[in-house]
This record gives C-alpha cells, structure tokens and sequence, in this order.
C-alpha cells in the first residue's frame, strides 16, 4: 500500500516510510492510496467474533499488504490485551468503555499498536534508535509513553502545557523514566504540538535525528483506533440495535473520529457521526459556515479537546474531497460549556448512576439532543473519570475511587525538563 500526502506535493511513501516518518516531506499527512471495504459476510457475522479477531481483519485491509500476517496478527493480538464493553446508559444511548486499557483511556489502543509496528520496523531494517515526539492534551502523552515504554532502540519525548493536563495524566507519564523524558511547555497544546510539526521540517535536526510521531498525525497511530467502532457495532448488532446506529465522538485533534470515518467508507453500518466539542467549537463552526477558521485554544474542563487547530481536519478534508456538503451529509456537530458539560455529568450520575468524564459528557449531551427517532446512539467514553477526579467529585459532590491501575502512578515521583514555547530552545535541547 502505497501513502499519499494531503498536501499533494511529496512522493508516495511505503508504509514502513509513512510511520517512520509521521509526517511528509511537504508537512501533509499520510493517506493510504486505497480504502479497502470489507466484506458483507463479515458483516453478517460480526458478532459472532472477537474483538481480536475483528481487529485484525480491519488491520489487514489496511497492512495486510505490507506486514507478513503471522506478525499483523501478533501485534493486534498483544495490543488488544483488554476488552472495550459496550455499557447501556439509556434505552437508546450507550456507552463505549475505551478506558480498561493500561492507561485507561482510548489511545492505548493506536498507542500501543503503533509502539509495536514501529519496533517490528526498527529490528528488520536494523535502524540507529529513533526519536518519538509526542504533543499531548491529555490523555495521548500517557499512552505513547506507556505503549512505548522499555522499546528498544525508541525514545520518547512527550510535550505537555504547563498547569494545563490534570494530575493523574502528568503522573502518567513524568513518573517512567527509562526511554521517556517529559518535556514541560511554557504554553499551549497548540504550541507543543507547532514545536513537533517545525521539528520534523528543521532540516539539521532530521540530519542527525531520527524522528518521528506517535501523535494521531501518524498513520500507526490513528488507523487502529478504527477497530473500536467494528466492535461497537458487533456489540450492538448482537444486543439486536444495530440498525440506524449513530457515533458521537468527543473530538480534539480529530484523529479519533477519521478513524471512524475511514470504518463507514469500509462499510460499517454507521448512520452518521456526531463530533461533540467544548468551547474549542473550530469544526462546529466550520460544518455551520463552511469556512475552516482555527483560532488559540481554550482551557476548559474537558481538557484533552482543548486543540485549536486540529491536525487531522486536513485528512477529513481529504476522504471528503473537500466537499462541505457531502462532509455535511455524514458529520454533524455540537458544542457546550464547561457549565453544560458538568450539569449533564451531573444528571446522568443522579439519574442513571451511570459516571460521566467531561469529555464523554459531550458526547452523551450531544446524542441526548441529536438522536431521531428509531435510531440508537453509541458515545465514546474515551478516558476513566477518575484522571479527572477533582473535576469530577466537585462536580457529582461525591468521592470517587481510584482504579489501582492509576494509584500505581501517582506514588511515583515526577520527573519532567521545563522547555520553552520557542523552537530554538527545543532544538538546542534535542541537539544537545
């Protein structure tokens, strides 16, 4: 399979060049050549398989061609160590766990496959170590740092906004040591993730650096995080909802919901998707106007959507053929406040005991008030609500628990270099 920018101005890459890489050589991101649809018969019977096994016929659409499938099938296997349950909220709305990973939040799924591609890479070519510069929000940082953890010939570098990424998350990934240095930025995630972009573009650093991406603007990294919503549509075919079935995503950088996107294009019976913003509405208001107008984030308490320029609208733009309308046609969107995302976190505790993070509030709020009549709504739970427990327990005015998967973290010390928001420093500092 072969990868084109969408740019337009760089050569197609293999894929092996395309996650090796991160980003082309004209600052587009990779798309593969080729959407393969699947089968009718694996729809037909979708939910009579496993997670794993759906994943890796998802996986070999899209690698199949250039991984042996004994190897394709390794990988899936050892990234899906865990399960993603479907959990009925409502008689209409469900919610799709994404949080029982080792981190507990959805990208351990892209993260962890990724870290093993990319090392299956690395001892076949017999490549000198590569960098991985990571932006993160949130919730990325913890599980690149986690999936890659202990890699060998891979060093990860994740930039994080200063003051600006709950606790628990900083914990996650300040506390590893070992091939993981965290780099703590002077600004925004919009800066951390503007020092990555320029550094893959310095010409002197790619001279005597390997570098490359774990952020959804890598191909490894976004691509897989496809497999969820088979699952979530096998889950609901089997529970006999599977008909007119509507995704809401909580979106930031958008790889989450392309994902999901190139899964409709593979046929997956998906109605539509919803893409639930905070107060950083940038896609919002592009499906109203039509115009893309990126602005500087804003801090809100669904922090890891905070991006105010996300990267992977340039591949929505891509699969769409630029088409406002037909993007129109599959994507609809919504946009809240900190204070409509803790009311509804709040109703759904008091009403449903079912326990709400801010970011899957969006994505319940959203389907709450977008859902028409016959259709059945399927919300991202995208990370443990316990990553944000201060928010979340000030909100309910309940404590919650801490899974020991997190308490593990937080008995670490934290351990992180200051940086910058100036990519001189951060060159400097990677050079040195």
């Amino acid at each position: 399979m072969k990868y084109y920018s969408t740019n337009l101005k760089a050569t197609d890459a293999t894929l092996e060049e395309a996650v090796v890489k991160g980003l082309a050589s004209d600052r587009g991101l990779f798309m593969p050549r080729e959407i393969k649809p699947l089968s009718q018969e694996f729809y037909e019977h979708i939910e009579e398989l496993s997670f794993q096994e759906i994943a890796y016929r998802v996986a070999d659409a899209f690698f199949g061609e250039d991984i042996p499938a004994d190897t394709l099938k390794q990988i899936v296997y050892d990234t899906l160590s865990f399960d993603v349950p479907l959990v009925k909220v409502t008689d209409n709305i469900y919610s799709l766990e994404l949080f029982h990973g080792p981190t507990l939040a959805f990208k351990d799924v892209g993260a962890r496959f990724m870290a093993r591609l990319l090392g299956y890479f690395i001892r076949k070519e017999g490549k000198k170590e590569v960098n991985v510069l990571v932006a993160t929000s949130g919730d990325t940082g913890s599980a690149v740092a986690n999936g890659f953890l202990g890699v060998e010939g891979i060093h990860v570098y994740v930039l994080y906004p200063k003051g600006k990424v709950s606790e628990i998350q900083e914990k996650q990934f300040t506390t590893l040591g070992r091939n993981i240095t965290a780099l703590e930025v002077d600004g925004t995630f919009d800066d951390c993730q503007a020092l990555v972009k320029t550094a893959f573009m310095d010409r002197e650093l790619n001279e005597h650096l390997q570098l490359t991406s774990a952020n959804s603007i890598n191909v490894a990294r976004f691509l897989p995080q496809a497999f969820y919503y088979f699952y979530a549509y096998a889950q609901l075919k089997k529970a006999g909802r599977g008909a007119n079935a509507v995704v809401c995503v909580p979106s930031g950088n958008f790889g989450n919901i392309t994902a999901g996107l190139f899964g409709k294009r593979m046929g997956l019976p998906v109605s539509r998707f919803i893409a639930a913003n905070n107060r950083n509405d940038i896609f919002y208001q592009y499906l109203q106007t039509g115009v893309y107008s990126p602005r500087p984030s804003i801090a809100t308490i669904a922090n890891a959507m905070d991006v105010g320029d996300p990267s992977n609208f340039a591949r929505v733009l891509d699969l769409y053929q630029n088409s406002h309308e037909v993007i129109c046609t599959d994507i609809s969107g919504a946009t809240y406040t900190d204070e409509q995302i803790a009311d509804t976190m709040r109703q759904v505790w008091q009403e449903h005991r079912y326990l709400l993070d801010p970011h899957g509030a969006c994505g319940y709020r959203a389907l709450a008030e977008g859902l028409r009549p016959g259709e059945t709504g399927i919300f991202l739970e995208t990370a443990h609500p316990a990553k944000f427990k201060d928010t979340v327990e000030k909100i309910i005015g309940e404590s919650i628990s801490i899974p020991a998967k997190l308490q593990a973290f937080m008995s670490g010390e934290k351990q992180s270099q200051p940086m910058s928001r100036e990519f001189a420093d951060f060159k400097k500092y990677l050079l040195g």
